[in-house]
Parts: C-alpha cells; sequence; structure tokens
C-alpha cells in the first residue's frame, strides 16, 4: 500500500464522524457492504458497537475487513 489514509465521513446512530482509511481499506469495505446488502452506514455502527473502548473505529474497521477475507 502505498496511498495515504483517505478521510470520509460516516453517519453511526444518527451522529457524523470522520474516518482515515487507507483507500485499499475502504474498497474493501465497501464490497463488504454490498456483498451482505448493507448500508456503509449501518455496517460501521455494528462495527462500531462491538469494537473494545480502547479500539479506535479505524483500526476496528481494518480488522474487520481482515477478518471478513481471511475467513475468521
Amino acid at each position: 500500500m502505498t496511498n495515504r489514509p483517505a478521510k470520509h465521513s460516516l453517519t453511526l446512530r444518527g451522529h457524523r464522524t470522520s474516518v482515515s482509511l487507507e483507500p485499499e481499506f475502504w474498497d474493501a469495505f465497501r464490497a463488504i457492504a454490498a456483498e451482505r446488502s448493507t448500508p456503509l452506514n449501518a455496517l460501521a455502527a455494528e462495527i462500531d458497537a462491538a469494537r473494545r473502548n480502547d479500539e479506535g473505529l479505524a483500526s476496528a474497521i481494518r480488522v474487520f475487513c481482515l477478518n471478513h477475507y481471511k475467513g475468521s
């Protein structure tokens, strides 16, 4: 990965937040949402609700994408 993280806004339970991910992770995140027929914001809210308190949302999304493609 040679691209810098790109910041995008998401809405989680009615609140806007910005998340910075590398373009490859944005692509993977969008692909997973499409595969599940789930809006990106809804998938982000699921990940947000399941993450540990000491884990940032961007990190949680990266791990989610990795686990998805690993089959975990």
